[in-house]
């Protein structure tokens, strides 16, 4: 029994704590996507590279009445479906932002925010310049985006070196920069809508919404009618199916069914019992101590609000399971085989690769000195210029919404490799230049 007791200590002291401490540092996740990118890499340009396509071709489904339903790709499930859930998580956080976060006192966030949209036209801006009255015109949406997972990676990996008030500057730019990717999307790439099919979605979200005015805390009644509903009828609509995850997400409840107050009464009354409850002398607890902890479990569940329950559970999914997963299938370029001629067919790769490597950074550092100039914010002392200009470069690191723009901006397989090598190269180019101007 003692080495049994020993080994799983061992275990846990060398195997559950790393990896737990792990994934609650801010950096895991982009480490984690950056080794998921690689591994693709490496099978798209290895001798199973066609393996790899062959499995994210692979289709399937189900059957009703005798025919295919919902018979997608491997990859469509994870662009369509998986993805999702990143984009719910991205709602929730946004709506736990506006409510008590980053963005609820607009007036202490004028400067992040100005500079997020300066830092979405800019980007578009110059990639339209390269491709107008093209057939490519669609991708300026690709360049736009930030990737907050590696920013915020190659942000905390600095330590201390950079101050806080860098890492809030960027975390609320980042999240600016998600809720207008959303609205990007949800405007402009989306077609052949289904009106009758976003009708019942639109119902299905109502319903949610007056549940939450209801009162109703259960996740699973969310659950059910945001995937078997909003989701469904959104990806049979035509509308993007990430679109209703967003949606569900800003209909969540964002009270708790007991206030904190009552909580700590509550608590306090149970932890009472527990103490002056009799105990035993050996290690199960007596009935009467079970229940009394099965209640304050209970009231601790009820005094989470659903919102940042949801949050605070999926988040560690999304970030380690979901995002490498999109990676894996959407990251996998084969150079190999590739006629490097496509880079220079049109001008999709300059466009994407100049609009987010110097259009990301010059639209920022444009709003924060015009923002300055007209006195609606100002800059923190130890925000200098050159700490803002490594902060623009970090934002050009567009990876996961970029590459989520292009599968949807793009038919033509040429345009499609070339926004992607763009956006590696401006990515990875970005991230070294901002990581060396913050390092000093």
């Amino acid at each position: 029994m003692k080495m049994k007791q020993s080994y799983q200590k061992e275990i846990e002291h060398k195997i559950i704590l790393p990896v737990i401490q792990f994934m609650n540092r801010e950096k895991s996740s982009g480490i984690v996507l950056a080794v998921s990118v690689l591994i693709a890499l490496v099978l798209a340009n290895s001798p199973l590279r066609d393996e790899y396509s062959s499995f994210l071709d692979y289709h399937f489904g189900f059957i009703f009445n005798g025919k295919p339903f919902l018979d997608f790709s491997i990859e469509h499930w994870i662009n369509d479906g998986l993805m999702s859930m990143f984009f719910f998580v991205i709602g929730l956080e946004l709506k736990h932002e506006f409510i008590g976060g980053e963005l609820k006192d607009i007036r202490k966030v004028t400067l992040p925010v100005v500079a997020a949209i300066f830092g979405m036209l800019v980007p578009a801006a110059f990639y339209i310049v390269f491709n107008a009255n093209t057939p490519a015109y669609q991708g300026w949406g690709i360049p736009m985006a930030t990737d907050i997972a590696f920013a915020l990676a190659v942000l905390y990996i600095l330590g201390d070196r950079v101050p806080v008030s860098i890492k809030v500057f960027l975390t609320t730019l980042a999240i600016v920069d998600d809720l207008g990717s959303v609205l990007v999307i949800a405007l402009f790439y989306t077609s052949h809508i289904s009106f009758a099919n976003l009708l019942v979605g639109l119902v299905i979200l109502l319903v949610m919404f007056i549940g939450n005015r209801m009162g109703v805390k259960n996740v699973w009644f969310y659950g059910i009618l945001g995937i078997g509903g909003v989701w469904m009828a959104f990806l049979m609509s035509g509308i993007h199916a990430t679109i209703s995850a967003v949606l569900a997400a800003l209909v969540i409840p964002a009270d708790s069914s007991i206030p904190e107050i009552a909580f700590i009464a509550r608590t306090k009354k149970q932890l009472h019992k527990f103490e002056n409850t009799e105990g035993n002398d050996v290690r199960t607890l007596e009935p009467e101590q079970m229940e009394i902890l099965s209640k304050v479990q209970s009231d601790s569940l009820k005094a989470m609000p659903p919102l940042q329950r949801l949050e605070h559970g999926l988040q560690p999914l999304v970030s380690f399971v979901i995002m490498p997963i999109f990676a894996l299938g959407n990251a996998g370029i084969s150079f190999v085989d590739m006629d490097l001629s496509v880079l220079t067919e049109s001008n999709v790769a300059l466009g994407v690769f100049a609009g987010l490597l110097f259009g990301k950074p010059l639209g920022i550092l444009f709003a924060v000195w015009i923002t300055e100039k007209v006195g609606l914010g100002h800059r923190s002392r130890k925000m200098t210029w050159r700490r803002l200009t490594g902060l623009g470069f970090l934002a050009s690191i567009g990876f996961t919404m970029s590459m989520f723009v292009t599968m949807l901006a793009f038919n033509d397989a040429n345009n499609y490799i070339q926004a992607k090598v763009a956006i590696f190269a401006a990515s990875i180019i970005g991230g070294i230049i901002g990581y060396r101007l913050l390092k000093k």
